[in-house]
């Protein structure tokens, strides 16, 4: 839609598949489209099949990290930084910055 996104993380998601954000009307836009043509939900970026279980989301987020993606070294660095665990957090931005990752 072109909108910027919105500096609230609630207000938009990140795909598991291919680390694009977008943004919640987007999303729900998207859900409606392939609710009235009768699609298997998937990605409106990559097109891959939206994992149903926290399992596939997870295998498909280490694909990212593992291919150094930036935004998905960035959301790793947020999870490892919840846990606790500051010093590897802190490595997860680094490498995120260095790859790209301007958050």
């Amino acid at each position: 839609c072109m909108i910027p996104m919105p500096l609230d993380f609630q207000k938009y998601g990140t795909s598991s598949c291919c680390s694009k954000k977008i943004c919640n009307g987007c999303n729900y836009a998207n859900q409606m489209r392939e609710a009235e043509k009768k699609l298997q939900h998937s990605c409106p970026f990559c097109r891959k099949p939206v994992p149903f279980t926290k399992g596939q989301g997870d295998k498909q987020f280490l694909k990212r990290i593992a291919a150094n993606d930036p935004v998905g070294m960035h959301l790793k660095g947020i999870q490892q930084y919840l846990k606790g665990d500051y010093r590897s957090a802190f490595e997860y931005y680094t490498k995120a910055a260095e790859l790209g990752d301007a958050a």
